[in-house]
């Protein structure tokens, strides 16, 4: 009975050591954990697995490393293109202070430049449009930030450009304290591309394919410039043969001409009227100028820039339509004088040195 007694008691003593063993290394453990969790990294042997974040829930979550290398590259190829931008903006700068160039650059804010700027209050955002370089798909981003699409593909084609129902104001319709507020605190951006290829795209979207049926850029325009600029024509085969490329060449070049023309049209038609004349941009501190052939890149950066990118997306882009085509421009201006198209730089000679455009001279000697 004695040794019964005896046995139940060391049995006590070890479940009483037992219990306070638990805790001690309960506790440890806790504070080792607490460790790796404050800390910024879970290392084995020396290396790297992962970074440990805290879920809503307040419990460790670890990142994958592979996840982390993405953030990591991502935010170096902003960097990168933080120093690509910037190059733009100084060199905009500086052809901004070539007084040879002044008659092509220095371009009064009138309403006809607020006319083209789209303002998003929402999100603090002004946006020049450029047409023939993206311009529809930015107007498509704008409208979905206001919050009557919930994405860009849901907007239908004839509302973007329908400027009374598509919801997008422009600087021109607010009072000039208002205008002077937003360029001094908004987000501007504005889009180019080569300027040939641009004129090339006009030409092609107005009077060969004329997608959104405008007829009266082929009915009421293309007339008067093949009267004015066609120089062996018939009477008979002005409408039937419609606008030749190297008429509208000639019309472009000729500075007084056209002018005369477009005041005849009603104002400057924007399609084929300069970056400087529609944006102003030695005048307007823009904050980022994209270029069409660097658009998938640009398209990111800005909505990252303008803190956009977790509301909406930029519009699928289709492969290589961005990519300069020197053929096709070679091909465009085959057969045209040379006379024709040095009056043609000439006058978007501006634009060419504003923005990094190399001078054509493929085309020009």
């Amino acid at each position: 009975m004695r040794h019964h007694w005896m046995f139940l008691g060391a049995c006590g003593w070890v479940l009483l050591i037992l219990v306070f063993a638990t805790k001690l290394i309960g506790h440890k453990s806790v504070e080792e954990y607490e460790e790796r969790v404050g800390s910024p990294n879970l290392t084995v042997s020396g290396q790297t697995t992962g970074k440990v974040t805290l879920s809503t829930a307040g419990n460790p979550v670890l990142q994958d490393p592979e996840q982390m290398m993405a953030q990591s590259s991502a935010v170096s190829e902003m960097h990168e293109w933080d120093s690509i931008v910037e190059k733009r903006l100084q060199l905009l700068s500086v052809g901004c202070k070539n007084r040879s160039l002044e008659n092509l650059t220095r371009i009064p804010i009138s309403k006809f430049v607020l006319d083209r700027i789209f303002v998003c209050d929402k999100h603090k955002i002004l946006f020049c449009q450029t047409p023939k370089v993206g311009n529809t798909q930015w107007k498509k981003v704008l409208i979905t930030l206001n919050g009557d699409f919930s994405g860009v593909e849901e907007i239908p084609e004839n509302l973007v450009h329908d400027h009374e129902k598509n919801g997008l104001p422009r600087l021109s319709s607010l009072t000039p304290q208002e205008i002077t507020h937003r360029f001094e605190t908004y987000f501007k951006f504005l889009i180019v591309r080569d300027p040939f290829e641009r004129l090339i795209s006009a030409f092609n979207d107005k009077f060969i394919k004329n997608p959104r049926f405008e007829p009266w850029y082929r009915h009421d325009i293309a007339p008067v410039i093949i009267r004015k600029y066609r120089r062996i024509h018939r009477d008979s085969d002005q409408t039937a043969s419609g606008l030749h490329f190297e008429d509208f060449v000639r019309y472009l070049g000729d500075v007084e001409g056209r002018r005369r023309l477009d005041h005849q049209f009603g104002e400057p038609i924007i399609h084929w009227t300069t970056y400087t004349e529609l944006c102003a941009p030695c005048d307007i501190h823009y904050d980022v100028v994209g270029h069409h052939e660097t658009l998938e890149r640009d398209a990111a950066y800005i909505l990252s820039r303008a803190g956009i990118e977790h509301f909406v997306s930029y519009p699928a882009i289709p492969p290589g339509i961005t990519r300069y085509n020197k053929t096709k421009i070679e091909r465009y201006f085959s057969g045209l004088s040379k006379r024709d198209i040095k009056r043609l730089y000439a006058r978007f000679q501006g634009d060419f040195q504003l923005f990094g455009y190399s001078k054509p001279d493929f085309l020009l000697n």
